[in-house]
């Protein structure tokens, strides 16, 4: 299981990434796109994720990942339960959805010098 704590570590150790609260929601950000937020209560993280591939991403595994609030489906957007998953998945999760918000020099060159399994 992981924690809003991982979430804050993993997110801060990337390229262009700040924390910013929004309307009492943490928030992860390059310039002024969000890439995470987490739920007010810390249990849950939104992240963002390939609209077309969602319902199926939700359908193998409705445990763990949940559909957008109503107010979010129009973005490429996703959320999970932190208590479903372990850090490695985290990693993945946040880096992947970093990943759409840099450029792709940026990009590059984080995951050229992070290459194997997700930094503890």
């Amino acid at each position: 299981m992981v924690t809003a704590q991982d979430v804050r570590e993993i997110a801060l150790s990337l390229p262009r990434a700040y924390e910013a609260l929004v309307q009492d929601r943490v928030k992860f950000r390059v310039g002024r796109i969000v890439f995470l937020s987490l739920s007010p209560d810390e249990e849950v993280l939104g992240f963002g994720y390939p609209r077309e591939e969602r319902e199926a991403l939700v359908a193998c595994e409705p445990e763990k990942f949940l559909m957008p609030m109503a107010s979010d489906m129009r973005y490429n957007w996703v959320r999970v339960r932190l208590a479903m998953i372990e850090r490695d998945e985290l990693w993945d999760l946040i880096v992947n959805s970093w990943r759409g918000t840099v450029p792709k020099k940026v990009r590059e060159e984080f995951l050229a010098a992070n290459k194997g399994p997700a930094p503890r």
